[in-house]
């Protein structure tokens, strides 16, 4: 089988038989072009003459043409991945990308808002809220919610009204692999989105099908877009350089629960972490605050 025809029905499989999201499936049909097209005869190319030298070759070509560390893993694991699903068909004796490497990322540390930060962020979009504008009472209540439940802003967006346990204070998310999970959300957040639900969503032009819980102000479902936009806005204003969108309340809601002494494991399964290593970089956040603490305030520092 040429190697162009087994990616095709690759990619058809995890679309449809594994039902992956069309992101997932156009980023992996992406990075195996990219390698198909590496290849010596390229699509001509039959998939048991390719070795594990053909997969470390192009893996180094991306490394000495300046590729990022983060692009060439991800490609390298579409890579692996798919040879993995060629021998388990079958149609490989042996998986020749089981012992690929891709260069290791850089450790980037998430940026977190500092907490007397983020409750001046939170009194300034109470104070706007406060006018009864809806726009303000549901961006205060977005914001609350994000900061407060550590949710993914694909997550927000997905909520319907009948996610939410008010008695109970959670949230039932679709995270990614469209697993479902159940948030806890703290009483400024409920506040916050009982008065959106009550006095703001009603105000907007919503018609009667529309279930999601936060809309725009044309009363259609609310985009990830439009969220981005509404924390930026903010992000950007404060000192420091770095990534300004809504996955910065993710970061900052995961350490601020680790430095109030909240377990590892539970924020694992507040964030929807399949892995709590993953988890774990939110504990070297924290570690490098108290070094910075420790540096600036003990005298033998």
């Amino acid at each position: 089988m040429r190697v162009d025809e087994a990616v095709a029905r690759y990619l058809y499989e995890l679309e449809a038989a594994r039902d992956a999201s069309s992101h997932t499936v156009r980023a992996y049909r992406g990075d195996l072009d990219l390698f198909v097209q590496s290849l010596r005869s390229a699509e001509s190319t039959e998939l048991s003459d390719i070795t594990l030298e053909d997969c470390r070759s192009w893996v180094w070509a991306m490394s000495t043409a300046g590729d990022a560390a983060s692009s060439i893993g991800r490609r390298a694991s579409a890579v692996k991945s798919f040879f993995h699903w060629a021998h388990s068909r079958g149609d490989i004796l042996s998986n020749v990308a089981a012992r690929l490497s891709a260069p290791k990322k850089p450790a980037h540390l998430p940026r977190v808002v500092a907490a007397t930060a983020m409750g001046h962020v939170l009194d300034d979009l109470a104070a706007r809220a406060a006018t009864g504008d809806p726009i303000a009472v549901r961006d205060f209540a977005m914001w609350e919610l994000l900061y407060a439940s550590a949710i993914r802003v694909s997550e927000l967006v997905g909520i319907r009204l009948g996610d939410i346990d008010w008695a109970d204070s959670t949230v039932r998310v679709l995270g990614k692999g469209a697993k479902e999970r159940v948030v806890p959300f703290g009483v400024p957040a409920r506040d916050a989105l009982l008065n959106y639900r009550d006095n703001a969503r009603p105000a907007l032009p919503v018609t009667a099908d529309t279930t999601h819980l936060f809309v725009g102000a044309r009363g259609k479902p609310l985009t990830t877009r439009t969220v981005y936009g509404v924390v930026s806005a903010i992000i950007g204003a404060m000192p420091g350089s770095g990534p300004k969108g809504p996955h910065i309340l993710r970061h900052t809601a995961a350490t601020h629960l680790l430095d109030g002494g909240a377990d590892l494991r539970s924020v694992q399964e507040i964030l929807g972490h399949s892995s709590v290593g993953t988890t774990q970089i939110y504990t070297h956040v924290s570690s490098e605050r108290l070094k910075k603490a420790y540096a600036t305030a003990h005298p033998r520092a």
